[in-house]
């Protein structure tokens, strides 16, 4: 019921409140939303995947699509859709976060060398996966973060 509820709060209070948002983007993330996210279903082992990490709080995998030779997803286990939805509570998680990506990067070899963390929050970022992720990224010199404007 609950998230019913949400449902019909974003589709008819979304476009006043997140405007910046598309509506297309409003309608697929509230889709998405409504379904458990495929990490929570890599959590529970209904999906597999390449595991590097995990403890009671958090796993760290290995993502489909690489974007480096080295790419890890590290996600917490508790479902948060995105950084917005962090609380004050929330913020020992993501400092464990941060640390687990530390340990990764040193496990990896490239803790020297450098490396990347990103999480993407919600369209203009490309968010298409709605439960929070830390991106680690390294293994080869990265590019600009975004595309440089002259």
């Amino acid at each position: 019921m609950k998230n019913v509820s949400y449902l019909i709060i974003l589709l008819f209070l979304g476009p006043s409140i997140c405007w910046s948002q598309s509506s297309e983007y409003q309608i697929n993330k509230a889709k998405k939303i409504e379904k458990s996210s495929v990490f929570t279903k890599i959590i529970n082992r209904e999906i597999k995947a390449t595991i590097e990490y995990e403890n009671e709080d958090i796993i760290a995998f290995v993502p489909l699509r690489l974007q480096a030779p080295v790419h890890l997803l590290i996600v917490p286990k508790k479902e948060i859709h995105t950084i917005n939805e962090v609380s004050q509570e929330g913020t020992l998680l993501l400092g464990k976060l941060f640390l687990v990506a530390k340990k990764l990067a040193k496990e990896q070899g490239i803790s020297e060398s450098g490396y990347r963390l990103i999480m993407n929050i919600n369209e203009d970022a490309g968010q298409s996966v709605f439960h929070l992720q830390l991106h680690l990224l390294g293994g080869k010199t990265l590019g600009p973060m975004v595309t440089q404007e002259k």
